[in-house]
């Protein structure tokens, strides 16, 4: 499934070794204004080769606009934005070509498919969020024109919290040969009351499998998440007076909809699968391997992880907003 959104249609396409990454928009509002160095912030947040603890894959990630504006703004038609790899070492890969990377999509995508691209992981790689975060950096310039913003930070890295804490975690982890995950959180302020449609098109449930469709993220959490377990009512209950709620436990979702409070979400980042410290597997033809992962990759994959979580939210509530106003078109 490369197509997200019901309204609001994403399609990504490209693999990490192909000749570029992207996305098509379609159901995108036409008259708003956009260009190239609204999307290239964000995607420059997310690319490599930007610091020490970064996978030193050096990639411009230089968006290009190939459909959907006239001068300088939407028409409504589908956009097409393209980024193209220019720093893509292939032949890094060529040992692999026969053995199922521990902690990858390697085996399940040969399983399934019966071919896989076994450059850099092809279609399952990280790289393959440069069309989200395209995506996103449109869905959040529509957002903002409304009061509605999506801002995302690192929480923990393998248990530490402190900016140096976390450099050096990831230093060390580095220098092990190693790599570590951590915790993100983001939220989403201004937002409307209303948005998500039960049963089964809860906004929390929407939010959920969009952020558990990003490759790194192993679990999810919207407002107390998994800490509600341990409360009675009385101490989860998001009580209300007429000055508004006292508390927001629920993280600005109730039954499924938007209450008008903040939407706090946070994520459960998995450590980067490419290690160098040895791991045993085994290769196409059922034999046992011993393997140590040699290239450029991260040590930790959570600080790239976080515009591509805002961009995720960010397409969830354009398209969630969208729907919306088929209903109160006529209020």
């Amino acid at each position: 499934m490369n197509t997200f959104g019901r309204t609001f249609r994403i399609t990504t396409f490209g693999e990490s070794h192909g000749a570029a990454v992207g996305v098509v928009i379609d159901g995108c509002p036409p008259k708003i204004e956009l260009s190239a160095q609204d999307i290239q912030p964000l995607l420059d947040r997310r690319r490599p080769g930007t610091s020490p603890l970064t996978s030193p894959r050096r990639e411009p990630d230089r968006v290009e606009i190939l459909s959907g504006t006239f001068e300088g703004k939407t028409t409504g038609t589908p956009i097409a934005l393209l980024v193209r790899n220019e720093d893509s070492h292939s032949g890094d890969y060529d040992t692999l070509k026969d053995v199922f990377r521990p902690g990858h999509a390697d085996f399940t995508y040969q399983e399934k498919y019966g071919i896989r691209d076994y450059r850099g992981g092809g279609r399952s790689s990280g790289r393959e969020t440069v069309g989200r975060v395209a995506a996103g950096a449109v869905a959040q310039k529509i957002l903002s024109a409304h009061g509605i913003t999506v801002t995302g930070n690192i929480l923990t890295v393998h248990g530490k919290s402190t900016q140096k804490e976390i450099e050096e975690e990831i230093r060390s982890a580095k220098d092990a040969g190693d790599s570590v995950g951590g915790v993100v959180e983001i939220v989403a302020y201004g937002i409307p009351l209303g948005l998500g449609d039960p049963v089964f098109g809860k906004l929390d449930a929407q939010i959920a499998g969009a952020m558990m469709g990003i490759g790194a993220v192993k679990g999810v959490e919207i407002g107390d998440g998994f800490a509600t377990a341990g409360k009675s009512g009385s101490e989860n209950n998001d009580q209300m007076t007429t000055d508004g709620f006292l508390s927001n436990h629920a993280g600005g979702i109730l039954g499924g909809i938007s209450s008008g409070q903040d939407i706090v979400v946070r994520i459960a980042v998995k450590p980067t699968p490419s290690i160098q410290k040895m791991q045993k597997t085994r290769d196409c033809y059922g034999n046992e391997v011993n393997l140590s992962i040699q290239g450029r990759h991260d040590p930790c994959i959570v600080p790239r992880i976080v515009p591509v979580a805002e961009a995720m939210l960010a397409l969830v509530l354009v398209d969630c907003w969208l729907e919306q106003a088929k209903y109160t078109i006529d209020r």
